[in-house]
């Protein structure tokens, strides 16, 4: 049962633990788009416009990239952050894994949902209309959370790698649609 709508990644979070002390001090403030304010945040901010994203640089070692919208952009933007510390004098491990935390996703169903048939009917779901138009639908396999709007557009959070969120929407499209909740309009 191949549904009829195409997933699109919004934002990849993802972390890299180097293992190493790191003198943020010593990460040059030529380089443009970084942010160094010790006294407002404990880390470095790194905004990069290619690939258009940002990164936290900690002094543990510890560096959280947020803002990609590939798994491809993601190690570009990584591969930045790790230029941009080697050319402050630092010495960067070679080897480093990269954690993707969280993947925020969305698509379009062909049709609009009823969401309070939705919500009747699935456990694990929210729906309070006066308080926001969204239905929020959680996900134990994969863990992932969905907002489901009455327009048809979904949004899923929470999934760890693109199959998986693929997987996910496929998932409760299939279960809405054995609901009859997607109405064609």
């Amino acid at each position: 049962m191949k549904g009829k709508f195409n997933v699109r990644i919004e934002n990849i979070v993802a972390s890299v633990s180097l293992n190493i002390q790191i003198p943020l001090e010593k990460i040059t403030t030529k380089t443009e788009g970084i942010e160094y304010e010790p006294e407002q945040f404990p880390g470095l901010v790194y905004r990069m416009k290619q690939p258009r994203s940002a990164a936290l640089i900690f002094s543990s070692g510890k560096i959280v990239c947020t803002g990609t919208r590939s798994v491809k952009e993601l190690k570009n933007a990584i591969k930045k952050v790790m230029s941009l510390i080697r050319k402050s004098g630092i010495k960067v491990p070679r080897n480093y894994k990269i954690e993707i935390e969280n993947i925020v996703a969305s698509a379009k169903f062909e049709g609009r949902l009823n969401l309070d048939l939705i919500a009747f009917n699935l456990e694990n779901s929210e729906y309070e209309p006066e308080q926001f138009p969204g239905l929020v639908l959680r996900m134990e396999k994969p863990r992932v959370a969905f907002l489901l709007f009455s327009s048809g557009k979904i949004v899923c959070t929470g999934g760890r790698s693109v199959k998986e969120v693929r997987e996910a929407i496929a998932s409760v499209y299939k279960k809405l649609k054995s609901l009859k909740a997607i109405v064609k309009e």
